[in-house]
């Protein structure tokens, strides 16, 4: 595939934020998630469908990660030099086919492959967004971009899943995923309409990954993502039982909901800071993490305690992608497109080994445990971020 005839420089200068082309990598990240997690919001309709029980289907689910998982690293090494928007339109158009096939399928291994080929596409998309978003604009506005690029994550975990939800009730599961798919088509078009092509690595500067994750940095950042992603999925998954033993079964939605607003807060807070402030920003979040988690220790029985504590949580959480990412992308400088697969695999690493860890803890020692685990995670990773000042989190943003 020839990387000429590209539509922008590699260093572009722009002293605003390009939004049509924002705007493409914001709908990308959203249907990303969206696809993601969408059968946990039309599960019992996708069970009685495909004739599985309801634990099967969410399989479905699973199999999407462990697309992810097992493909993020691979295919960006074997993609490093093809054109950026080309491959972000090739990982759309996996999308469309995915979740077509999902929404005509009444076969659970037809369904399961399209979920496994539909997180193939998702390791795609996650390793192209921050470092295209980057690439867009100049220095000064790098974080900002970033930001924007990722939040469509908590808005679709915050809106999107629960209207995919709505929509599974009042129209079919199955007309749900063909919606996504059309979404996805619209998308298609805007991309390579709006959105501005990067040549990709050349071959001659390619380097091994082993060599790429050796880079100072790179796996104390890498260390931390996955710590704070496994004490974040034991918490998330479980926060039902959590709050059933605490008495506080009814406010399972409300107490969510409160998360997700706090974690789009958190994006929008990220991008105005993270260009000046990004090591206060990751110490400020993994440590608002930590005392959330220990509160919830103590005070987890009172409905008050929880919401302040889940929405501190949320704080955390809604700007971590971006300030990790771009982490990650400063220690790598021009491997940043390789290196951000990494950092994929680690994120899903997290989230796979967070539900069995969790599922583990909660049978054999009770919700409380899940509680204590996450303060174990998150107390050391706030210490490493205090300390790993020079490389991975550097007090001063390199030029």
């Amino acid at each position: 595939m020839s990387t000429t005839h590209l539509d922008v420089p590699q260093t572009p200068r722009t002293e605003r934020l390009p939004f049509p082309s924002l705007i493409a990598l914001f709908t990308a990240g959203l249907i990303t998630t969206l696809t993601e997690a969408l059968p946990a919001g039309v599960l019992p309709q996708m069970s009685q469908a495909l004739g599985v029980s309801e634990s099967v289907a969410g399989q479905t689910v699973t199999i999407y990660a462990v697309g992810t998982l097992l493909t993020a690293i691979p295919v960006a090494l074997a993609t490093a030099t093809w054109p950026r928007r080309h491959l972000l339109l090739a990982a759309l158009v996996g999308f469309v086919i995915a979740n077509l096939v999902t929404a005509v399928s009444l076969n659970f291994s037809v369904t399961m492959v399209a979920r496994f080929v539909a997180g193939a596409a998702s390791g795609v998309v996650w390793s192209l967004l921050g470092g295209y978003a980057a690439r867009l604009v100049g220095p000064p506005l790098k974080g900002r971009a970033m930001a924007f690029a990722f939040a469509g994550t908590p808005v679709a975990l915050s809106l999107g899943v629960p209207v995919g939800a709505y929509l599974g009730k009042a129209v079919g599961w199955q007309l749900t995923f063909g919606l996504a798919s059309a979404l996805t088509a619209l998308l298609i078009i805007w991309t390579a309409w709006k959105l501005p092509n990067f040549a990709g690595q050349k071959a001659e500067d390619r380097i091994p990954l082993r060599t790429i994750l050796k880079l100072q940095g790179i796996r104390t950042v890498l260390v931390v993502t996955g710590a704070f992603v496994l004490a974040h999925t034991i918490l998330y998954t479980y926060i039902a039982p959590i709050l059933a033993d605490a008495g506080l079964q009814d406010h399972v939605q409300w107490i969510l909901l409160d998360f997700g607003i706090a974690s789009i807060v958190s994006i929008w807070l990220t991008g105005l800071f993270i260009d000046r402030h990004h090591r206060r920003l990751v110490v400020l979040g993994t440590g608002l993490f930590a005392a959330a988690a220990v509160v919830l220790t103590v005070a987890s029985s009172s409905a008050v305690a929880d919401y302040v504590t889940v929405a501190a949580w949320g704080l955390s959480f809604g700007g971590a992608a971006t300030l990790l990412q771009s982490a990650l992308m400063r220690a790598a400088a021009e491997h940043a497109d390789v290196a951000q697969s990494s950092m994929v695999t680690t994120w899903n690493l997290g989230i796979g080994l967070g539900g069995l860890v969790g599922g583990a803890l909660l049978a054999g020692f009770g919700s409380r445990s899940l509680i204590i685990a996450a303060v174990v995670l998150m107390v050391p990773t706030v210490l490493v971020v205090i300390l790993a000042r020079r490389h991975a989190f550097p007090t001063r943003r390199p030029d």
